[in-house]
């Protein structure tokens, strides 16, 4: 029998620092309409601060930092990727490029040879 997870946001307190969050992001939106007699300077400050405030708020709830796990969890696995060489890569390049033309050719020949053989032998619509 399999069991499944469900994960959802456990605490009233983890929820409310999500409600925080969005709340910080619509404000921060908000207030940069709102300020756009202000200038610019005060719009972009209001709403980088906001974006700002939102996204600690984020990081300290259980949802940031699982994802800031999964971030490190993720970078951990590209570094252990082994990336092909200039000389690897250019060869397969190569031989991509090689394939694709050979079958340009196949497909070309194909197609002028059934040309060939229903307009001019069955059908005869070219003497």
């Amino acid at each position: 029998m399999a069991t499944s997870q469900i994960e959802t946001v456990s605490s009233g307190a983890d929820k409310a620092k999500l409600a925080a969050a969005v709340v910080l992001v619509v404000g921060s939106v908000a207030a940069f309409y709102l300020l756009s007699k202000q200038g610019a300077i005060a719009q972009w400050g209001v709403l980088l601060l906001g974006l700002v405030a939102a996204t600690g708020v984020f990081l300290i709830s259980e949802s940031g930092r699982r994802l800031v796990a999964f971030g490190r969890d993720a970078w951990r696995e590209v570094k252990k990727v082994v990336w092909p060489t200039r000389k690897e890569t250019m060869q397969m390049t190569a031989y991509v490029f090689a394939f694709v033309v050979v079958m340009a050719l196949f497909l070309w020949l194909t197609d002028k040879t059934l040309e060939w053989v229903f307009y001019d032998l069955i059908l005869g619509w070219r003497k």
